[in-house]
């Protein structure tokens, strides 16, 4: 295996608003996977992150 997409169940894509001009690379686990997260820098942009933390009740999730 030499790329994401040669995994089984993972599934990678593009979203975008062309009105806005924006967009960003989509990861999909349709059966779910187990998430964690490194956080790292001074002045890091995280949104919901909190949510993979141990103590809370998410133990899978479907897309990043």
């Amino acid at each position: 295996m030499t790329a994401i997409t040669d995994v089984p169940g993972i599934l990678v894509g593009h979203a975008h608003d062309e009105e806005a001009l924006t967009g960003c690379t989509v990861v999909l686990y349709p059966e779910g996977a187990v998430a964690g997260v490194d956080q790292r820098g001074g002045a890091p942009g995280t949104r919901e992150t909190d949510l993979l933390r141990p103590m809370h009740l998410v133990e899978k999730v479907h897309a990043v």
